[in-house]
């Protein structure tokens, strides 16, 4: 029962390592669509340690062409882990724009907009009585 327990916290440090390790290893890319304003965000790693999505940010830049430059250069990427990490098996990496950070401007937009119209409505309210 013991070794159950110690599993999780197991793929959370194997997940943070391989966090790292990609974020070093992509600064070495050529690729011209990979930014240098890139983010690893976060990883997760599947339970039998055969694949990693691998999310990514970006400051400037294609989001589009970057995923594609990274995908192709995965292999590159996985066996730059290989000599890194240790543990038995080094996933096979699929990268993924996390769209986060997007999301979160978009939800702040909307809530100002929210906030701004609400006010409107309230002094409208005000100078009509």
């Amino acid at each position: 029962m013991r070794h159950k327990k110690a599993t999780p916290n197991r793929s959370l440090r194997v997940n943070d390592q391989i966090q790292r390790d990609v974020a070093e290893l992509i600064r070495d890319l050529k690729d011209p669509r990979i930014s240098n304003m890139i983010t690893i965000t976060n990883v997760e790693v599947t339970p039998d340690y055969a694949h990693a999505k691998v999310f990514f940010s970006l400051l400037v830049g294609d989001p589009v062409a970057c995923e594609e430059g990274l995908n192709e250069a995965a292999g590159f990427i996985r066996n730059g882990l290989f000599k890194r990490l240790q543990i038995h098996t080094v996933p096979t990496l699929h990268f993924h724009f996390d769209r986060t950070t997007e999301r979160a401007a978009e939800l702040n937009a909307l809530i100002n907009q929210a906030v701004a119209n609400k006010a409107k409505d309230d002094e409208g309210e005000g100078t009509a009585s």
